[in-house]
Order: structure tokens, then C-alpha cells, then sequence
């Protein structure tokens, strides 16, 4: 009240004002509008304050929120999605149809001494990384042998198709991180195989078919 020269002994707040009011209208405007301004400035400082703790909650619970999702991810093993219904493993129909088409290609297969589908498969290869290794076997039995040769063997060959195609599809997300060159390198001994018996490696792959069936079961359920 000083600064307006309020007269001593009269420090009411009220009658200071009427005084002013009284005796110097345009101070007593510039009080008051001192006394708002002080009181927006307060009000905005603690409407950005409590902006930027609500700011800083929600960032610190996206923080953690995407800490956890991490850490729940890398718990997951890398071949997490290598894996077949073992349902698709007991259905008789398809079964049957797969040993009866492995059967009657074995007729036709001339060369006993060689055999594609087997433990040597697996030489090196890690015990997570067995299901990935017969899924490329299963995909180049389809696409290079049983797709082409699909004019033979029937009516069984059809049914095969569509029984196996089915579980390779499974499959699709079925990967593996690291080094995969011996895994490759087996594949690729198998294919070799395959091109130098000709027509007749083809028909082998068809006459291992019920092994081809077995194995998989066995790496990815």
C-alpha cells in the first residue's frame, strides 16, 4: 500500500481501495491489473506445470511398456514359429494316402543303395534348427519333384500335394537367426543327389515320402 501511498493507519484493504478510488482512479486501475496479470502468470505456470507431469507420466509409461514387450520378446526362442499341429499328424485319410503313394513309387525305385531322407540329415545341425532343416526339404519336395510329377501316381498324388502343401504353409514363418551354412550345406547334398540320379532320384524322393512324413513329425511337434 505504500507504493499508492495508502495514508497510515488505514491498511484495510478495502477502504485503501476506496480511498484510491477516490483520490487516484488511474493507480487504482493499475493495481488491479497488476493483480490479474500476477494471477494469469500463476495460473499458466501451473497449467504448463501440470501439462508437462501428465507429459512426463505418459512417456515414462510408454518407456516401460515398450521395456516389457522387449523383454518379452527376446524370452521368445528365435524358432518359435517352427512348428506343426501335431493334429495335422493324426489324420488317417492323408496318412494313408501319403504311405500308399511312398509305396508304390518304392516299386519303381531301382537304386536301394542310396537313401535321401535319414540321420546324416541332421549331421551338425542344432536340435532348435532340426524343424527348419525339413521344412526346406519339404519345400523342394514339393516345387521340384511332386508339383511336376503330379501327372503320376494317381489318385493318390493329388492328395498328397494338398495334405503337404498344407503343412508347409505352417511352416512359412518358420526361420532361423545365426549361421546357417550347414544346414545349407546338408540341403544341398540332398538336392545334388537328387539332380545326379536323374528321373530316378525323383522317384526316390516320392518312395521316402512316408520318411519325409516321420521326420517331420518328429523335428516339429
Amino acid at each position: 500500500y505504500q507504493k499508492f501511498g495508502c495514508p497510515d493507519g488505514y491498511k484495510s484493504s478495502n477502504f485503501c481501495l476506496t480511498y484510491h478510488k477516490q483520490r487516484h482512479p488511474s493507480r487504482l486501475f493499475f493495481l488491479r491489473y497488476q493483480l490479474f496479470t500476477f494471477e494469469v502468470s500463476v495460473m499458466a505456470g501451473l497449467q504448463k506445470s501440470t501439462s508437462f507431469s501428465l507429459m512426463g507420466i505418459l512417456a515414462a509409461s510408454c518407456l516401460i511398456l515398450t521395456a516389457l514387450w522387449a523383454q518379452k520378446a527376446a524370452a521368445l526362442p528365435v524358432t518359435s514359429h517352427c512348428k506343426i499341429d501335431d493334429s495335422d499328424f493324426q489324420r488317417p485319410y492323408f496318412i494313408n494316402r501319403t504311405f500308399m503313394l511312398a509305396e508304390e513309387a518304392s516299386f519303381a525305385d531301382n537304386n536301394t543303395d542310396v537313401r535321401l531322407i535319414g540321420d546324416e540329415l541332421f549331421q551338425g545341425v542344432k536340435m532348435q534348427d532340426r524343424c527348419y532343416l525339413m521344412k526346406e526339404i519339404l519345400n523342394f519336395t514339393l516345387e521340384e519333384v511332386l508339383i511336376p510329377q503330379s501327372d503320376r501316381f494317381q489318385p493318390h498324388m493329388q492328395e498328397v500335394v494338398s495334405f503337404l502343401t498344407k503343412l508347409s504353409s505352417q511352416l512359412s514363418p518358420c526361420h532361423i537367426r545365426g549361421d546357417g551354412r550347414r544346414i545349407q550345406k546338408n540341403i544341398q547334398t540332398l538336392k545334388e543327389t537328387v539332380k545326379q540320379l536323374g528321373e530316378s532320384g525323383e522317384i526316390k524322393v516320392i518312395g521316402e515320402l512316408n520318411l519325409l512324413f516321420m521326420f517331420l513329425r518328429n523335428a516339429c511337434v
